[in-house]
């Protein structure tokens, strides 16, 4: 063996030795220190709650599940709240709770609600709460002065076009009184976002999740009469549903939701995860529901990823410079 030979014998197992787990470790530390897993994991457990809302509406009316969710979510925060002695709010800071949870939990449950009652198709409701994302970067650069660049909104635009062949693909845009409604449902969740990112600048994710949550459940009560005639007559599987909406899709989703708006630079960074809420939906209704995916959810899936792999890589680009 040459020397030459000897020494890229004993350099190779000293780079993976030395080299391997210090990349490991790097990864790490940016992963924890990135919004991206926490706004990956929400829109994960959104999306969840597509095909577990079909399946709980079988035993529970629209605005009976609504309150009946929250409520579970309501009693895990609570707990975690008693667990971590974690401090109330301060008195000035109240107003805005309360306007969270109205504005992202009363507010939205009804008007959603009431524009699927009115006969809008599930392609329409798709298209314009995939509109979110789109308000919520406009709303952030006129209160928060938040700017993108142009590129940044030609992905966003790449990836509304997903979302309408994931959507519209053999399907039927209807527009009626209905529309109206779920437009102002999107743009109640666009208000609700940037409250959090407001909110999340003085208090920990968990505050600011359990404290909007219960005062959205509070308003919520109103429907609980009706809940409690609903739910002796439920099935098993519906009860367990309702508590996988409450503690995975509520008090999880949003403790994530709020963490990644606190670690963002940017409100429309994490807000643009939402566009691949219509294609994790369809896969999880794969799993759950028997409903199985066309071609639609595919290409509309792959446009969806090209668009924010453009988002994101324009957004690294821009930190670089």
């Amino acid at each position: 063996m040459t020397r030459r030979q000897r020494r890229c014998h004993w350099d190779a197992p000293r780079s993976i030795g030395n080299w391997q787990p210090a990349k490991i470790y790097v990864i790490l530390f940016f992963m924890k220190n990135s919004f991206h897993p926490y706004a990956a994991t929400t829109i994960l457990v959104w999306a969840l709650a597509f095909p577990l809302t079909k399946l709980a509406l079988e035993s529970f009316s629209p605005f009976s599940l609504g309150f009946l969710r929250y409520a579970a979510a309501s009693v895990a925060l609570l707990a975690l709240c008693l667990i971590t002695r974690m401090p109330l709010p301060k008195m000035r800071d109240l107003p805005w709770f309360a306007l969270a949870g109205l504005t992202g939990f009363f507010l939205y449950m009804v008007a959603f609600n009431t524009g699927m009652l009115r006969g809008v198709t599930s392609a329409t409701s798709s298209v314009i709460i995939a509109g979110v994302p789109v308000i919520t970067a406009g709303l952030a650069t006129l209160f928060f002065r938040e700017r993108l660049r142009g590129i940044q909104w030609f992905a966003i635009v790449v990836e509304f076009m997903g979302v309408l062949i994931l959507a519209l693909y053999g399907a039927v845009f209807t527009t009626n009184i209905g529309t109206l409604w779920l437009i102002l449902s999107a743009l109640l969740v666009s208000c609700y976002n940037l409250l959090q990112r407001r909110l999340t600048r003085t208090y920990s994710a968990l505050q600011v999740t359990a404290y909007s949550v219960f005062a959205g459940t509070i308003l919520l009560a109103i429907f609980a009469p009706g809940a409690a005639r609903e739910l002796p007559a439920a099935p098993l599987s519906a009860m367990v549903y309702v508590l996988i909406l409450g503690l995975l899709s509520s008090a999880v989703g949003y403790i994530a939701w709020a963490k990644a708006f606190q670690k963002a630079e940017r409100t429309s960074q994490a807000a643009n995860y939402m566009f691949f809420t219509p294609f994790l939906a369809g896969l999880l209704g794969f799993l759950f529901a028997g409903e199985v995916p066309d071609a639609s959810t595919w290409i509309g899936g792959g446009v969806i990823l090209l668009g924010a792999g453009l988002f994101n890589w324009t957004g690294r680009k821009r930190n670089a410079d």
